[in-house]
């Protein structure tokens, strides 16, 4: 946990006032929070079905990244009822679809860079 009158803090804030993209980087930011997002997008609502989809991430971070996501109010944590023991489903917000396509967006920015395309400097 940060202080909040830290020079971290001081200047998360400055740049969240500055612009808006840096609030939403920080929504998002983590390593697993955008892959969740896809995945709940896909129809894996549940832990157990984003822990088989996602392997290689521990049962820990994938609670704190939810619960995260859920403080962003990217998604909401339902009981299914009539489920014994009662189940749990995470559905996206109208925020997190929204988010959706921008996340497909920037894979594949990701993908063409990655493939090797040829960058260069050009003039605005």
């Amino acid at each position: 946990m940060r202080k909040e009158n830290s020079t971290n803090a001081i200047n998360e804030q400055f740049l969240f006032q500055v612009c808006e993209l840096n609030s939403a980087i920080a929504m998002i930011s983590g390593r697993w929070k955008s892959q969740i997002v896809y995945s709940i997008s896909q129809g894996n609502n549940r832990f157990h079905l984003l822990k088989k989809e996602l392997p290689n991430i521990s049962e820990q971070v994938l609670g704190r990244q939810l619960k995260e996501l859920e403080a962003h109010a990217i998604l909401v944590k339902r009981e299914i009822p009539e489920t014994v023991p009662f189940g749990i489903e995470y559905i996206l917000t109208n925020k997190g679809l929204d988010l959706v396509p921008i996340l497909e967006s920037l894979c594949n920015w990701g993908k063409t860079y990655e493939k090797g395309k040829e960058i260069s400097v050009c003039s605005m």
